[in-house]
């Protein structure tokens, strides 16, 4: 009887305990549910997008389709579910070689504004593969008239898009000055800034210190992909060599201390991209470690240390992700509520365009006149 009865009282425990375990589930995905919802609610702006790499499988179809190729929205998911970075980087030279016109631009900037008001973004300074453009024998001056068309009729219902001019590191010095001088023909107020992306690893960074000098004498800010796969030296190079006023990427810095310091003093922006980190392997190669997770990300050391952060998403359709997933990611990571709403001023505070802060502004009174 004794032992009928122990075997009763562990069945009760253990039945408690699943039911403690169902009832912590459940605060969690509520409390993850209160969290999204609050995040989606409020005024949002993103400062590291590639157009190229926001295109959507339902607008590849109509891009293709325009070209006399027809592909079903399920194939071109299906070449969405790469394995490896290789592999992404062919799916992306696929997507982009059906850009060929500046109509071709103008879908995908329609397309990218809708799904950033659909996120609460207000504003966003999105990058140009310009470098691209030119080795493909286009006109970048054209592309990029269609593109502000096509974003024009997004001001009025409240999005702000400027633009950022980007060259290719590994095509070579030459070709980012052409970058640079595209932009200085297209004499636009809406292209705040020069940039370089591609592989971080090829030529060394002072090479390009020419281009640069150009760059801030038409005007532009600079900005450097560094620290997503190279180490804290590339961060430090861009800085010091370069004048780099935002890092894309920079997660090696969390390598140094003495770097975190620079940054943290001289408030120089990190722009993270948590997804992007996971699904190119940077993360897992920063960290000499296979399969490293969201919750393996420096990004709260990095902020924890001063360092002004700014979330965004890099390559959202290829990477699989949206402006809402990367603070639900950030969440993940440990950060509180306090420190992610602090995330969303950065990308205002930090964004090249002093319009910006004036676009959060207005739209938090937006809000508050017109409550959901």
């Amino acid at each position: 009887m004794a032992d009928l009865q122990s075997v009763v009282r562990a069945s009760q425990f253990c039945a408690l305990a699943v039911q403690q375990t169902l009832a912590n589930l459940l605060n969690f995905h509520m409390a993850a549910d209160r969290f999204r919802q609050n995040i989606a609610s409020l005024p949002k702006a993103e400062l590291h997008l590639h157009l190229e790499g926001s295109i959507q499988p339902t607008t590849v179809c109509a891009l293709t389709r325009s070209h006399g190729v027809v592909f079903t929205e399920a194939e071109v998911r299906q070449k969405y579910a790469y394995q490896d970075f290789n592999e992404f980087l062919e799916v992306f030279k696929w997507v982009t070689s059906f850009l060929r016109e500046p109509r071709d631009y103008a879908l995908i900037t329609n397309d990218l504004c809708e799904q950033l008001l659909s996120q609460g973004v207000v504003y966003a300074e999105v990058t140009l593969s310009i470098g691209i453009m030119i080795l493909r024998k286009q006109v970048p001056e054209a592309n990029f008239e269609a593109m502000l068309e096509a974003a024009e009729p997004f001001h009025k219902r409240g999005l702000r898009m400027n633009f950022v001019f980007d060259a290719v590191r590994q095509f070579g010095v030459e070709a980012a000055m052409q970058v640079v001088q595209a932009a200085e023909r297209a004499n636009s107020k809406s292209i705040v800034a020069f940039g370089i992306g591609g592989d971080e690893l090829a030529i060394p960074t002072r090479d390009f210190r020419g281009v640069y000098d150009k760059a801030g004498e038409i005007g532009l800010h600079r900005l450097m992909h560094a620290g997503e796969i190279g180490g804290p030296e590339k961060i430090r190079e861009a800085i010091e060599l370069l004048g780099a006023e935002r890092i894309g990427h920079g997660i090696s810095a969390a390598q140094d201390p003495a770097l975190m310091d620079l940054l943290a003093d001289r408030r120089i922006p990190l722009e993270i991209c948590p997804q992007s980190n996971i699904r190119t392997g940077a993360l897992s190669g920063q960290l000499r470690r296979k399969n490293a997770r969201i919750e393996d990300h420096p990004l709260p050391k990095l902020a924890r240390h001063g360092i002004p952060v700014v979330l965004s998403t890099d390559d959202p359709a290829m990477f699989h992700t949206t402006l809402l997933d990367e603070y639900e990611n950030a969440r993940r990571m440990g950060l509180s509520e306090t420190e992610l709403t602090g995330l969303i001023q950065a990308s205002f505070d930090h964004a090249f365009d002093p319009a910006a802060r004036f676009v959060n502004s207005l739209s938090h009174q937006t809000q508050k006149t017109n409550p959901q």
